[in-house]
């Protein structure tokens, strides 16, 4: 039974070390920005979308 838990144990203290390298280095947000951001924008800016100003106002009908 002690086994298990010291094994238990050993891997939230891993987690842990790992989470808190993450978090007090900022990696989360370095990825974001150095990798995820440039990724988005690469492919949200090159996305077509129709002209709406071309589109004409008109008032629709109450149903």
């Amino acid at each position: 039974m002690l086994k298990v838990l010291f094994k238990i144990i050993k891997v939230l203290a891993v987690v842990w070390v790992v989470l808190f390298t993450v978090f007090f280095f900022d990696l989360d947000g370095k990825f974001l920005y150095y990798v995820w951001e440039p990724m988005m924008i690469k492919r949200f800016d090159n996305m077509k979308r129709p002209d709406l100003t071309g589109t004409p106002y008109e008032k629709k009908e109450p149903v």
